[in-house]
């Protein structure tokens, strides 16, 4: 487990430092996900301890030779691997078996073994996530990036589905128990967008209205709304890291360093603990607030609706409503032009507002994090001092 907390720490830094920004989904967060799905399918298919030990450390890194760009990263993540277990040289590690469960993760490989087989189906956990579509657009921004070009959602829903119902499929029995009935609901989803895209176009094409709206004003309205959806969950990347550094150092607060202070030889450990202890939960309960979900919950009636007083384009409200009095909304906001307008933009300055306080507790989130960070160490020097 001291391995592996260390090789865990190091990826963090590795990408913290090292990977380029273009490189939006394929970064510590992913690497987390992959060892999450790792540590499932050890338990569900009963991996020995040693081999056990030798999937995780390929799990987190796998992905390490992003740092130096997609091309052949498989291979110099294995070298970054054997570099980094110098480090460590009396751990019972084969380094060999490592690499060739790193080198499994390539696209065209086919696993020979059962431990191949955990790695490949680990490596595309996220197929079955719910919020499948959110890592799906972070790559796709990530390809974009990378080859200087721009994919439509048609082409890419595409992709995504070929790849999911040709292209790839389950090894491990423990995944296609548990995990490919949630793939075919990703699968289904992928379909409805496509639907949808369809749908879209063809209500394109049919004749122009003379009241359409100009195009300015939807690209306008379309790529703001986009972008502060883009922040939130960039905002909310940020908190995901901050939750998950913070857990490992109360994890190891918790389990390594309390159980030992009641020696009275570690007295002098007592408050530098305790006060890094302390801001790592406050920087925990800050990110919390700063993510943590809100509904509207003041009434709308079907007065307020008639008086165009209300947003029934923000789900907080229209959720309080019987179907037939949103349909007849929504067909009345569609009608009037300066009404939709008025109302989209009341949308985005909601939309803006909870960015401001997400933004702002983040804010707080960090820098209480880092003066913990400062007088803990600081504390700690001390401590050691006076010895």
């Amino acid at each position: 487990m001291e391995l592996l907390n260390k090789a865990e720490a190091y990826i963090f830094n590795l990408f913290k430092d090292k990977l380029s920004c273009e490189y939006m989904y394929h970064d510590y967060l992913h690497t987390l996900r992959v060892v999450t799905a790792l540590n499932e399918l050890i338990k569900g298919e009963n991996i020995a301890k040693n081999d056990a030990l030798h999937l995780r450390l390929a799990g987190w890194f796998h992905d390490a030779g992003y740092i130096f760009g997609g091309q052949n990263h498989e291979q110099r993540s294995c070298d970054i691997f054997v570099d980094f277990l110098k480090s460590y040289p009396n751990e019972n590690v084969d380094t060999e078996e490592v690499c060739r469960l790193i080198l499994a993760t390539q696209f065209q490989h086919e696993p020979t073994d059962l431990l191949e087989m955990c790695m490949k189906d680990a490596d595309y956990f996220h197929f079955t996530l719910d919020n499948y579509g959110q890592h799906c657009g972070l790559l796709k921004a990530e390809v974009e990036g990378v080859k200087k070009t721009e994919i439509t959602e048609e082409e890419w829903n595409r992709e995504n589905l070929l790849m999911l119902t040709k292209n790839h499929y389950f090894y491990t029995n423990y995944a296609k128990e548990h995990w490919q009935e949630k793939k075919e609901q990703t699968i289904f989803k992928i379909r409805e967008t496509l639907q949808k895209i369809a749908d879209k176009k063809a209500k394109e094409n049919k004749p122009k209205k003379s009241d359409r709206p100009d195009r300015g004003v939807e690209t306008l309205f379309r790529v703001t709304l986009r972008n502060h959806t883009q922040l939130s969950a960039i905002a909310d990347s940020k908190a995901n890291i901050l939750l998950s550094v913070n857990s490992i150092i109360i994890s190891i607060i918790l389990t390594a360093i309390i159980p030992k202070l009641d020696s009275p030889s570690n007295a002098h450990l007592i408050i530098p603990t305790f006060t890094l202890l302390i801001f790592s939960v406050a920087t925990i309960v800050i990110t919390i607030l700063a993510t943590k979900p809100k509904v509207s919950s003041n009434p709308i009636t079907k007065a307020d609706i008639q008086s165009r007083k209300a947003n029934i384009l923000f789900f907080g409200n229209f959720h309080q409503l019987a179907m037939e009095d949103f349909n007849e909304a929504m067909n009345d906001l569609m009608k009037d032009r300066d009404y939709l307008y008025d109302t989209l933009i009341k949308d985005l300055y909601s939309l803006g507002v909870v960015l401001n306080k997400k933004y702002k507790l983040l804010g707080i989130s960090y820098t209480v994090f880092m003066i913990g960070i400062i007088v803990s160490v600081t504390a700690f020097s001390i401590a050691f001092m006076r010895i």
